[in-house]
């Protein structure tokens, strides 16, 4: 009797940073993307997000949904969004409120059932309300960590940091992915991958080179993420 192939697993997976402006949110849309090429109807959530012009028009929410190809309601993709360029906790505290993390996993419990991409806010210590911190809806939603880094100098440190954090709390990381988030070049870049890999036993992906117009710099992410789905890179772009 011929064996039967065994299908790949879902892709499903958490992007976070070790800081804010790293490329967390181009990161998902080229994982997003990829995923809706491959016919996976993928959905982007994107819980709790600051700094939004027009709180009926969440940038990165709308983004993750636009990438996607999905028509899911806002309220579900994004259902904790603020004004105040601050970390979500802070952004409501000072409007005297508190997110209600039932909200946020009840929007997920509808969100996140096939291929996923959930994103969160700045770093893993940043507060989304007065008891938890990303690493904790990390923990909670279940999900293989995506890490975005910097290319350059000062990345050994913030991105060990980091993994150090997601290990004391067996949260499996999916790999490291170095992006430049400014054209400056600086002479570390030609050892950070290798050297975090080498030390922490983890996949580098990049980096991604910075590149000012969004299309390429969209299709640079893709190239590099693409292995990470077991797709081609040339094919990705």
């Amino acid at each position: 009797m011929a064996r039967k192939r065994a299908l790949p697993p879902v892709p499903r997976f958490f992007v976070t940073g070790t800081d804010t402006g790293v490329g967390k949110t181009q990161a998902s849309r080229a994982l997003l993307s990829l995923m809706a090429d491959a016919g996976l109807s993928p959905q982007g959530f994107k819980p709790y997000e600051s700094g939004c012009a027009s709180l009926r028009a969440p940038a990165d929410a709308l983004s993750l949904r636009e990438a996607a190809r999905s028509d899911l309601p806002l309220d579900l993709v994004c259902p904790h969004r603020f004004r105040a360029p601050l970390a979500p906790g802070i952004a409501a505290r000072r409007l005297g409120r508190e997110p209600d993390w039932g909200v946020t996993l009840a929007a997920w419990e509808r969100v996140g059932k096939g291929a996923v991409v959930a994103e969160g806010a700045g770093g893993l210590f940043v507060p989304l309300d007065s008891s938890h911190d990303v690493i904790d809806l990390i923990s909670t939603l279940g999900l293989p960590v995506l890490l975005v880094a910097r290319a350059g100098l000062g990345t050994l440190n913030h991105t060990a940091l980091s993994l150090e954090a997601l290990a004391a709390r067996n949260i499996p990381v999916a790999a490291v992915l170095l992006s430049r988030s400014t054209p400056t070049r600086d002479p570390s870049e030609r050892d950070n991958a290798a050297l975090i890999a080498e030390r922490h036993g983890v996949r580098v992906l990049g980096p991604v080179p910075y590149l000012l117009q969004p299309v390429r710099r969209h299709a640079a992410f893709r190239a590099a993420l693409a292995p990470l789905l077991g797709m081609d890179r040339a094919r990705a772009r």
